[in-house]
């Protein structure tokens, strides 16, 4: 079988692409870029942009193909509220719409597909299961929101898509927003917590998110969405003050109104000067934690990586880079 990684020269794609070959499979990577990684040595790299309908048909899919997209944008680098529609949706939705459409004309009918948990908004129940209404609270979130309606559709006309939920995603390479953070720890800084800090914090692990993809192909790629994140979460104050201690700062954590931080980063956003996206900070004190299990159940997946482990590990890749030691792979943004 052959398999097709749409965005596969980005971040979970980079750690895919490796993971089926070792499995002795044929794999292509189509990517708008091509970074000097040393699996190209075995998979096959494709030029294309998901923006582009004929850029997508121009791949050659074929009918018994197994097509992966991990082709977005993120939140990272945060956008101005004008710009974020134009910014999303032309590679989260409009580029998705391409690679199902070029799907339906090979014949293809096997989709793994990323989203995001930001479809669901707000907490409303909790732990959060996939059947979590769904409620984005920006265009980050409702174009990953209205592809997962393009997938329902799809899967009526015969395709069998599995959609992945992740939290926050963090691994080698990937800083994004947590790189502010850093540089308050390093300078000895206070340490703004949005609220109390007594919430969880959940993340996901790069490598746990390429094993839940290809666990979902060796599994028939089931017509389902599944939840990604860590198992047992700590309080952002515990998570936070490990990693203050870890790197001997003398940073304190300082609670907040949650309320307060929210209304003055709504007006910074109001103002075109967002430091966070909207998506972001609303949600950063609510209890936002996704319930795994049913990728457990169906695909006998289970996260490896605990968040204590995931941040320390950042923030010493951070302190590596800021030395001018060589990182083990091109930085690209985080969610």
């Amino acid at each position: 079988m052959r398999h097709m990684i749409f965005g596969g020269d980005g971040f979970v794609g980079r750690h895919l692409a490796p993971k089926l070959v070792a499995d002795g499979e044929e794999v292509v990577v189509a990517d708008i870029v091509k970074s000097d990684l040393p699996h190209y040595r075995s998979v096959r790299f494709i030029q294309c942009d998901v923006t582009d309908p004929a850029s997508v048909a121009a791949i050659g899919l074929k009918a018994d193909d197994m097509v992966y997209n991990l082709s977005a944008k993120m939140l990272s680098p945060i956008q101005v509220r004008a710009k974020r529609h134009d910014f999303f949706f032309p590679v989260n939705f409009h580029g998705t719409e391409h690679i199902m459409q070029a799907m339906d004309g090979a014949g293809a009918s096997k989709l793994v597909h990323y989203t995001t948990d930001m479809i669901y908004g707000h907490t409303v129940t909790q732990p959060m299961t996939e059947e979590h209404p769904v409620a984005p609270l920006g265009e980050y979130g409702w174009s990953k929101q209205k592809t997962e309606e393009l997938a329902a559709e799809w899967r009526k006309r015969g395709m069998s898509i599995s959609l992945f939920r992740p939290r926050l995603i963090i691994g080698p390479g990937r800083l994004g927003i947590l790189e502010k953070l850093f540089k308050l720890i390093d300078w000895n800084f206070p340490v703004p917590m949005i609220g109390s800090g007594r919430n969880p914090y959940q993340f996901i692990s790069v490598f746990d998110c390429a094993e839940a993809a290809r666990a979902a192909w060796k599994a028939g790629v089931p017509n389902e969405a599944y939840n990604l994140g860590s198992l047992n979460p700590p309080p952002v104050k515990k998570l936070l003050g490990d990693l203050i201690r870890h790197a001997g700062s003398k940073s304190i954590l300082i609670p907040t109104p949650g309320w307060a931080v929210k209304r003055t980063l709504d007006l910074l956003d109001l103002m075109n000067m967002p430091i966070m996206d909207p998506e972001q900070y609303l949600i950063a004190d609510e209890e936002c934690v996704l319930d795994v299990s049913k990728a457990g159940r169906q695909l006998g997946w289970a996260p490896q990586y605990r968040d204590e482990d995931m941040l320390i590990a950042a923030y010493s890749e951070y302190r590596a880079k800021k030395a001018g030691h060589a990182v083990a792979t091109t930085h690209v943004p985080a969610e």
